[in-house]
């Protein structure tokens, strides 16, 4: 298939998709883009806003997969601004313009999936499917799976940490704890891939609150 990950960070979503797709990651911020080259080769990653790409070439893609920028719509951040520890900001409506741009355009053979953190406000568009503390929006039906409670080491991760066989510890990656922290759950990434193309198989998720922002803004 031909895939196109947007927003792509290091490729934790991505790691498990096996070397059989053609993939195309789109990540704003150079170093990140390097990182993410280094641990998948044979993609093409291309530097440039992933909005605007999507817009340009969503109907280019057999299987798409975005997770858009979500510390705007974060009860963090609500809650940071009771607090005094941050501004109040608008909330980032990229989200919204994605999800209605794939509803109502996308080719009937692309499968696509749109994920964000559940947000301070009612969702304006209902979601799919809540997974954890996590929603999605796609055109697909996404089971369930188990959540393994054991494993709670989220918070623990540092900018030294190896997390799901990443280390961007010798990296030039500004906020290195961030972009270990903001990784989707790589078994998570290949059941909802698995979901779309229709494979059925039992996983077990060891959810370590994937994608969550907790940085300070």
């Amino acid at each position: 298939m031909k895939i196109l990950n947007l927003y792509a960070g290091i490729g934790g979503n991505r790691k498990l998709w096996g070397t059989e797709h053609e993939v195309t990651a789109i990540e704003f911020d150079a170093v990140t883009a390097e990182i993410y080259s280094n641990y998948f080769p044979n993609d093409n990653v291309i530097v440039t806003d992933a909005h605007e790409f999507l817009l340009d070439n969503y109907k280019e893609f057999d299987f798409i997969w975005s997770s858009p920028p979500c510390p705007t719509h974060s009860d963090i951040r609500r809650c940071g601004v009771h607090s005094g520890q941050y501004n109040a900001l608008y909330p980032e409506m990229g989200l919204y313009q994605e999800i209605i741009l794939l509803q109502n355009f996308a080719l009937k053979r692309t499968k696509w999936v749109i994920e964000n953190v559940m947000p301070y406000y009612d969702p304006l568009i209902q979601a799919t499917k809540k997974l954890h503390r996590h929603l999605y929006w796609s055109n697909f039906t996404i089971g369930n799976y188990e959540v393994d409670k054991k494993e709670r080491t989220h918070n623990k991760i540092t900018g030294n940490s190896t997390v799901y066989g990443f280390n961007v510890s010798k990296t030039k990656i500004k906020n290195k704890r961030k972009a270990l922290r903001n990784m989707v759950d790589p078994k998570l990434g290949k059941f909802i891939l698995n979901c779309a193309t229709g494979i059925r198989e039992k996983q077990i998720i060891n959810q370590v609150d994937i994608f969550d922002v907790l940085e300070k803004l």
